[in-house]
This record gives structure tokens, sequence and C-alpha cells, in this order.
């Protein structure tokens, strides 16, 4: 054990940054622990047109831009990934993969990872053709035939992002309808993005790289094979919550963490927030929830003293 703390935020999202600055802020000596880099699945967005104070912002600006200002008050450690979390004589243990470290309090804000078609060549071609992050990998696809999979906000902005750069982009989605804001919906009809509607995908075929896809039409249930050299898969996320299965943090039907108003969970001193509780997953919110988890720690730690 290097140090006590009085606070330890997994994950640092735009919700465990919050939660880390106002950690600090309250007079909690604050360690902020991320697997990856700061910033989380926000780093993959190709613009965000909804946070205020950006008319427009790429999701890795503004990640970095947060990093930036969190960096003054709070500890960091990036690529260091938590194993497990315990609670030994009235303190809890945060392990990594490189130390431990004991806190009085701690908030999960480890968010949600993409989730997967689950069809034959996806793990194949995963890095050869397959993608999950347009602003990653969409400039390797300029002037060639992509496909986004998906109906929602996040897979319209994918697609413009690809068309914007240069991709001639169909989107194929399982609905006649989409689920994105209208906003983006007439943008994508501005931008004469071609829709597949009523279409699941079977099957991703290559050889060194990805060449082809099987559409099966749901409409007219018929199958047929789709050219294609970029395949990028935006069908939601799913609850990165391993850790609170370990610890047995409850959750919903769907992996999502339950916490009360004041982003406590079940157990004692332990808080969630961000995309990893559910709800309304949006950059706004996951960081007005890493506030309150961070108070809400805040106020119960005095008490205790």
């Amino acid at each position: 054990m290097k140090k006590d703390y009085d606070l330890i935020v997994v994950g640092a999202g735009p919700a465990g940054m919050t939660a880390g600055m106002y950690g600090v802020r309250s007079g909690l000596e604050t360690l902020m622990v991320e697997k990856g880099i700061c910033g989380g699945l926000s780093n993959e967005a190709p613009e965000i047109e909804n946070y205020p104070g950006f008319k427009k912002v790429g999701g890795m600006e503004l990640a970095e831009k947060m990093k930036e200002q969190v960096a003054e008050y709070a500890e960091i450690k990036e690529l260091e990934e938590v194993k497990k979390i315990e609670f030994v004589k009235k303190e809890w243990v945060v392990i990594t993969e490189k130390d431990s470290y004991r806190s009085k309090a701690v908030i999960i804000s480890t968010g949600t990872k993409h989730r997967r078609l689950g069809v034959k060549g996806e793990d194949e071609f995963l890095g050869r053709g397959i993608s999950y992050c347009a602003a990653c990998d969409g400039f390797f696809f300029r002037d060639k035939p992509v496909i986004v999979v998906g109906g929602g906000d996040s897979a319209v902005r994918e697609a413009l992002y690809l068309k914007n750069i240069g991709c001639e982009v169909t989107l194929i989605h399982r609905r006649e309808k989409l689920r994105a804001e209208r906003y983006l919906e007439k943008n994508l009809e501005k931008a004469g993005v071609h829709i597949l509607w009523n279409s699941v995908l079977k099957e991703i075929k290559g050889d060194k790289a990805v060449r082809s896809v099987v559409r099966y039409d749901r409409e007219r249930e018929i199958e047929d094979e789709l050219p294609v050299e970029g395949l990028f898969i935006s069908i939601g996320e799913e609850p990165v919550n391993e850790l609170a299965a370990h610890v047995g943090i409850e959750t919903d039907k769907n992996g999502y963490i339950i916490t009360d108003k004041s982003q406590r969970t079940n157990l004692e001193r332990v808080y969630a927030a961000g995309d990893i509780t559910g709800g309304v997953r949006q950059v706004v919110v996951a960081c007005a929830e890493g506030a309150i988890a961070a108070t809400s720690a805040y106020n119960d730690l005095l008490e205790l003293s």
C-alpha cells in the first residue's frame, strides 16, 4: 500500500473526471484510476453539439480540456486497470494490475463498452476493416465504400462524419425508422447517405480484410451480399460492470448499477456515476452525476469523522 486516500474514482471518463475535481475541491485526498486514457468513449465522438458552452467540439478535444483542468486538482493514474475492490477493516481497498490503494470511499464510473453484432467474421476482421470508432479509423477509408450499422444518435453521427471525410456511406438499420434525434436525421438526409431499412447483418466476409457483408432484408425475406471495404458497428453499448458484480453492487436487469438520487449504491461509501448507471447517456449527464457522487462522498465522510 503506497498511500491512503479519502476518495478513489475508478474510471476517468467525463463522470470520473468531474468526480475527481469535485472530490479534491471538497478537501478530499483523491485518486483517479483509469485502465485506458482519460475520456472514455467520449474520445471516439467525432463531434459533440449538445454540451453547454461549445457550439461544436470533438469528443477527444473536450476530454483533453477536461483532463487538463482536472489534473490541476486530482492525482490521475492512466493505463492502470482496476482488477478488484475489497472492503477490509472498514476501508475500501482498490487493487490494480500495478498496485493496491486504500480509501474511505469509492466512486465507480467505469462506463460502457461497444455492443458487438455477434455474427460470423466479426472477431476475424476486427481491425482489418471492422471498427467501432469512425473518428479513430475513418481516415483509412476515404473514397471507399463503407457501411455503418445502427440507427441511434451515435450511428448517425458516425455516418455523417464518414460522409464528410469522403467515404461512400451506406447505413444499415434493422427497423423502418431511425431512433436518432430528428435534427441528426435531417442532416443525414441532406448529406444523401443511403439507408437500407429493415436489414440485419448476417455475416462478414473477406480475405486479408473485409470485402463484403451478407445482409438479410427482413421485409422481402431475402439475403444478398454487399461489397464493402469498411464496416463501422454502432449498435449501442453495454455496461462495464465486472467490478460491481464481484463486490456485490446491485444492478438492474440490464447490468447497470442502481443508485439513489445522490448516486449512492447499496454498499456503504460506494457511489456510481456516468454511463454505468444507465439512463440518459450524455456527457452533460455524466458530469452532473460525477459532481453529485463526489459531493455525496464528502457529506458522508464528514458525518463519519
